[in-house]
């Protein structure tokens, strides 16, 4: 079976791959549905296929695609489209339906021979990892993510994995690419628009322009650098006590400048796994003689406990103990955590202040820190107004950024809070 359709030299160059799973990032307008209309007929030109077109939402899958897909595949209907189902069975047997991934659970139990995922960095990641990639186990289906950016999320960590797995292949192109808008037009978006939206949104570059992000002056450019151990120099433990996971990091402060060395990320943990992870994590470090470790976090382990009747406060004081040999330690926990505004604006003044310095650096070992400082946002009320909370609709994230904020407000306050002492463990 042939069709005739039209695809310009940047759409020919997603289409001739032969990868299984593909990434394509694209500018607004670059003909990226059209493209997914097509390779959805090419997929299902086989006997007895199953091939879906996902959306964010059903809704959307309907107004984007529906009239279109129907004009594309109507010499080949087997019988009328269902308007309930939104299918289309095709003459030797096939079906093309649409889906949406805003209920993605309803989306199991199916096998699939393709799907393409439109606007991917607006749908939930779990629904590819949890429903749609064991669907195309069985039948060794494949995928095409497409959309433009929103940040450094899920849909950026996809486009990353694709350029680095030998099943997948990465595509990205920018709206002039595309071939469908004109320079004039172009240039008069880039008069109306501020530099990074246009990057974004034409351009197809990744930026930190998420709605509501909380660590707004964090930019990988400028706040991520190898951040090596100075020996010496005492050593900041800063803890959260989550935990799944559990979260802490190590830092070396030189005056005004923060420097992140790395970062502890435990999944499904509890206090005295923490301790073992950071006596191993520090070997090197204390190997090269006693290491002084400064030791700040969560205020809330003075009243709770992961792992039995003692207080995580008290389980850490009590491990360092016992390692007088290779730590000499001292704590400095609030009696209270600050307000979460409060600490992230201490963050965002290290990252970036008024006077455009950066002051905070983070080692690109710190994966989950990136992300946390590039994914986490407030959370936003039913009419879309931000609100003092952090949106917590991802359990990974908010832990690790939580443990170096309870640093950083203690070590530069905004206001000096009365009260605070060292404490030297004996």
């Amino acid at each position: 079976m042939t069709f005739d359709v039209s695809l310009r030299p940047a759409q020919m160059k997603v289409l001739a791959s032969n990868k299984r799973f593909r990434v394509l990032v694209a500018g607004r307008r670059f003909g990226k549905t059209h493209l997914a209309l097509v390779e959805l007929l090419r997929a299902a030109c086989g006997p007895d296929r199953t091939v879906w077109y996902v959306a964010p939402s059903y809704k959307q899958a309907k107004r984007i695609a529906w009239n279109r897909l129907k004009k594309l595949t109507q010499p080949f209907w087997a019988s009328q489209p269902s308007e309930t189902e939104l299918s289309i069975r095709l003459q030797w047997g096939s079906v093309i339906a649409l889906r949406g991934a805003d209920q993605y659970d309803s989306l199991r139990g199916d096998g699939l021979d393709f799907v393409v995922l439109d606007e991917y960095a607006s749908m939930h990641p779990q629904c590819w990892t949890e429903v749609i990639r064991p669907a195309l186990a069985d039948r060794q289906g494949g995928a095409l993510f497409i959309g433009t950016p929103q940040g450094f999320n899920h849909f950026y960590e996809r486009f990353e994995y694709a350029q680095k797995d030998p099943e997948w292949a990465a595509f990205q192109f920018s709206t002039e690419e595309g071939g469908n808008v004109t320079a004039t037009e172009l240039a008069s978006a880039a008069r109306e628009l501020d530099a990074r939206c246009f990057r974004q949104e034409f351009q197809a570059r990744f930026e930190s322009i998420g709605k509501g992000q909380a660590y707004h002056a964090f930019q990988r450019a400028d706040n991520v650098a190898p951040c090596r151990y100075k020996p010496g120099s005492a050593l900041v433990w800063s803890m959260d006590f989550n935990v799944d996971p559990m979260c802490s990091v190590l830092v070396q402060r030189d005056g005004d400048h923060v420097y992140v060395l790395d970062e502890i990320i435990l999944p499904d943990a509890n206090t005295p796994a923490a301790c073992e992870a950071f006596y191993e994590r520090t070997r090197p470090m204390w190997e090269q003689g006693r290491l002084t470790v400064q030791v700040y976090g969560d205020a809330s382990g003075n009243q709770r406990n992961t792992a039995g009747t003692r207080t995580d406060w008290s389980i850490i004081r009590d491990f360092l103990a016992s390692k007088r040999e290779a730590f000499e330690a001292a704590f400095r926990v609030a009696s209270v955590n600050p307000a979460v505004k409060d600490r992230i604006n201490c963050v965002n003044s290290r990252l970036r202040n008024a006077a455009e310095e950066c002051q905070l650096f983070v080692d690109p070992r710190c994966k989950e820190l990136i992300r946390d400082f590039e994914q986490v946002c407030w959370k936003s009320d039913a009419s879309g107004n931000t609100t003092g909370d952090l949106d917590k609709g991802d359990p990974k994230r908010t832990h690790v950024s939580d443990a170096l904020g309870y640093y950083i407000s203690q070590a530069f306050p905004m206001q000096q809070k009365a009260g605070e002492r060292w404490q030297r463990l004996l």
